[in-house]
């Protein structure tokens, strides 16, 4: 990095798998102060707040924007030779919601639909789509359900594996191991785990004893390390992980990118950034970059289908 530059990424927790650059844990609700002009708002800092799998992608962007220019001048010649600063923390697309309804993040980062619940609490909302992820039905490349279900699981026997009904491997299947399912989930209250509800488990619950990932890099974690975890992984976090995670097919469909955007994978979810009111200067200037050529190649070098 260039000398005097200022970039602070944040996460609220410790653990995340992704390409990217370095993450710093901080107080962002401290370091979210907007230096503002009488004729116009211009906030040289600019914080997300929200989703863990959008948080590293952001983090990339804001990485490579800033070793760039450095400063907001060189971006725009209109605008002071301030620092371009970019916080990034992570907890939850919940926690994008709240971020941006108590005024303490400029923008919330989601990696589900918002709610219309939240759509009527935020008078002024504007939202972008940057992409679109998935939640891919990950094992183990040890675990011998991809040889025994021929690399495919029903939705069906999803349920029965995140319910609890299904205990051990050997009720998948009796050629399988007689040890124990470990399933991993994101915390029951996240993003990917409403999507995960809504489109595979519908009324039923998840087994109470499934460990809670506090981050989809931690998830995806917990299935590289134990041969006998399954988990709904994300398809932009497996594909950095190739190899060391194995994603099953659901109802012999694929979650390939092709599939994701025909819909006929429909374990899918937006990515998308929100804020409350109109843009600043500097925040459309970020926002466009996001949307940008340049912000979508990135996605896709990430691992996820960016928006058209």
């Amino acid at each position: 990095m260039k000398k005097n530059l200022k970039f602070f990424s944040l996460l609220l927790v410790s653990t995340v798998i992704f390409s990217g650059c370095a993450i710093k844990t901080s107080d962002v609700k401290n370091k979210t102060e907007n230096k503002e002009s009488k004729d116009d708002k211009l906030n040289y800092q600019i914080s997300f707040s929200g989703s863990s799998t959008l948080a590293p992608v952001i983090s990339k962007i804001s990485t490579n924007f800033i070793e760039k220019n450095e400063t907001w001048d060189k971006v725009d010649s209109s605008l002071a030779k301030e620092n371009i600063t970019i916080y990034v923390s992570a907890g939850g697309s919940g926690a994008g919601v709240k971020a941006v309804l108590d005024n303490v993040a400029n923008f919330g980062m989601l990696a589900r639909d918002i709610k219309d619940t939240e759509k009527e609490k935020i008078k002024d909302l504007q939202s972008f789509t940057l992409g679109l992820d998935a939640l891919t039905i990950s094992v183990n490349p040890k675990n011998k359900v991809i040889e025994a279900k021929k690399g495919n699981l029903t939705k069906e026997e999803i349920v029965k594996i995140f319910s609890g009904e299904f205990k051990k491997w050997s009720d998948v299947d009796p050629s399988l191991p007689n040890e124990d399912i470990v399933v991993v989930t994101r915390d029951l209250g996240g993003g990917a785990h409403e999507v995960f509800q809504k489109k595979i488990m519908k009324d039923v619950k998840v087994r109470s004893d499934a460990i809670q990932a506090p981050t989809m890099g931690a998830l995806v974690a917990k299935i590289i390390e134990n041969p006998n975890a399954i988990g709904y992984a994300s398809f932009g976090i497996a594909n950095q992980n190739k190899g060391k995670l194995i994603p099953l097919k659901v109802d012999n469909v694929e979650a390939s990118e092709e599939n994701i955007l025909n819909k006929s994978y429909y374990i899918s979810r937006p990515l998308i950034i929100m804020k409350n009111g109109k843009l600043t200067k500097t925040e459309k200037l970020f926002v466009d970059l996001l949307q940008s050529e340049e912000g979508k190649k990135t996605i896709k070098n990430m691992g996820f289908i960016p928006s058209k």
